[in-house]
């Protein structure tokens, strides 16, 4: 078994080690400094409830999980004895560049870094490292212990050795690895998420409908199948025929625009970033913040949990 180490204990860095602990795996978490180290154990504690007033694991298991998880300050002596590294740190390309020359002095040359960048690809990571075959890029999405999807991305020098590493790690993890056979912005979660947010915005731009509308549009059609059906499935079962005519028809008049909506470059002007800063496309105040992670939180526990029936 891999001696996993996380560096970053952030939003994604203390959910990515909830996962590995949950499957039984000791992980050594490092932040930069005692605060951060507080908010992730109090983030982690709160999650553990959160999976135990669910059902997903009893009072016993919730112990033995969060005693997996061992936060620190040094990052020396967090990878001492790792023989794999996840980085979940800031979306800084020279912060990411700078911590892996300081990890190349310290670890061991079969050490595989993982990235959990959401864009960078890891022939851009590790274009100035030593050995460039031991990086690889393993996105997890938010939150990622409830979540199943990670991303695996292969660099130009990526070895055959680190790619089968990496994959047997997430599958131990308990997770659903998929991997990209060439590095491409975005990935494929973000490419496909971002299409539909770009035509969201056109409809809004356009004043085709209200925003509550053209959200409720997904929420109650798309939404309901994709937990089932990808896109592709979808196709198969609707007819590649009937889904090619409307393809030729319905393409030439999407949204190809270059750069953000017009309503969207409005808001973020007026500094209305969404919940985090109180009004957006929606209006946020404490309780609806509090009460729309909650509903999302519950589905995503849900569909874990029929995830579940389906591998027995």
């Amino acid at each position: 078994m891999e001696k996993l180490s996380i560096i970053g204990c952030g939003t994604m860095g203390h959910s990515i080690a909830l996962s590995a602990a949950w499957a039984g795996m000791e992980v050594n978490e490092t932040g930069t400094d005692e605060g951060e180290l507080e908010r992730a154990d109090r983030e982690l504690g709160n999650k553990i409830q959160v999976m135990r007033e669910n059902g997903l694991i009893d009072k016993k298991e919730a112990g033995e999980i969060r005693s997996r998880i061992e936060l620190m300050t040094s990052l020396h002596e967090a990878t001492e004895s790792s023989t794999f590294i996840i980085e979940a740190i800031p979306e800084v390309i020279g912060m990411k560049q700078t911590l892996y020359a300081e990890l190349e002095q310290v670890i061991g040359d079969d050490v595989v870094i993982a990235s959990n960048t959401s864009g960078f690809t890891p022939t851009l990571l590790a274009e100035k490292a030593l050995h460039p075959e031991r990086f690889i890029v393993t996105h997890f999405w938010n939150p990622a212990h409830l979540i199943p999807l990670v991303e695996v991305v292969k660099g130009q020098k990526t070895s055959l050795e680190t790619i089968e590493r990496s994959m047997t790690l997430l599958k131990r993890m308990k997770k659903q690895p998929i991997l990209l056979q060439k590095e491409i912005p975005g990935f494929i979660g973000n490419r496909l998420q971002y299409a539909l947010f770009r035509e969201a915005q056109s409809l809004l731009d356009e004043g085709v409908a209200t925003k509550e509308d053209i959200d409720a549009s997904v929420t109650y059609s798309i939404g309901r199948r994709l937990p089932i059906t990808g896109p592709l499935m979808t196709a198969d079962m609707g007819g590649l025929d009937v889904f090619s005519s409307i393809s030729n028809y319905l393409f030439e008049d999407l949204s190809t625009k270059h750069k953000s909506g017009r309503v969207l470059e409005s808001l973020v002007q007026e500094g209305k970033l969404g919940d985090k800063s109180g009004e957006g496309f929606y209006a946020w105040d404490e309780e609806t913040s509090r009460r729309l992670n909650k509903e999302r939180e519950q589905t995503l526990i849900h569909f874990m949990k029929l995830d579940r029936e389906r591998r027995k």
